[in-house]
């Protein structure tokens, strides 16, 4: 119930800030923002909310320390580390396919290894703050970048099919 604030904040975002400038500028990058919006939306749910209710209690609970030896899970054999590894890496490929759609110049590899990179960063210092039962871990970062990257290949194995199909869109 609490993320249902954060829900309605991203929605007044998305009418007040984003939607009309993006339909200005054609039914193709409104869809292809407006999906990509959606997909960050649901990054949020899934990693920091809630974040709104949360801010008044940031201080109230210990920091924990940032995990900064990769792949420590695995090879202690802790935890799930098999389902988050993959969840991570599965996570941040619709971000890999679609930053290049958003960011039509220049949509290079490392470009999006770099987004990737800064919004893994963000997710895994906020976390901590948030909520006191997350934590930082280096694993995820890499994890992410990776996802990231699949997602970058996935966008040059389809850009064929997207092109014509954003085309279609933005001609109707």
């Amino acid at each position: 119930m609490k993320e249902l604030v954060d829900f309605v904040v991203l929605i007044i975002i998305y009418f007040l800030k984003f939607y009309k400038k993006w339909k200005e500028k054609g039914r193709d990058v409104l869809f292809v923002n407006t999906l990509m919006y959606i997909y960050l939306s649901f990054v949020l749910y899934f990693t920091l909310m809630p974040i709104i209710t949360s801010l008044p209690f940031i201080f109230n609970h210990p920091y924990d320390s940032i995990n900064l030896v990769p792949f420590i899970d695995v090879l202690n054999g802790r935890g799930d580390f098999v389902r988050q590894v993959g969840l991570n890496v599965i996570m941040t490929i619709p971000f890999g396919f679609l930053m290049p759609l958003v960011k039509k110049e220049n949509a290079r590899l490392l470009k999006v290894v770099f987004y990737t990179f800064l919004l893994s960063l963000g997710i895994e210092l906020l976390q901590p703050l948030i909520n006191g039962f997350r934590s930082a871990d280096i694993t995820d970062l890499i994890t992410n970048v990776v996802g990231g990257s699949i997602g970058y290949i996935m966008y040059l194995i389809f850009k064929p099919l997207t092109t014509k199909i954003l085309n279609y869109i933005g001609h109707r």
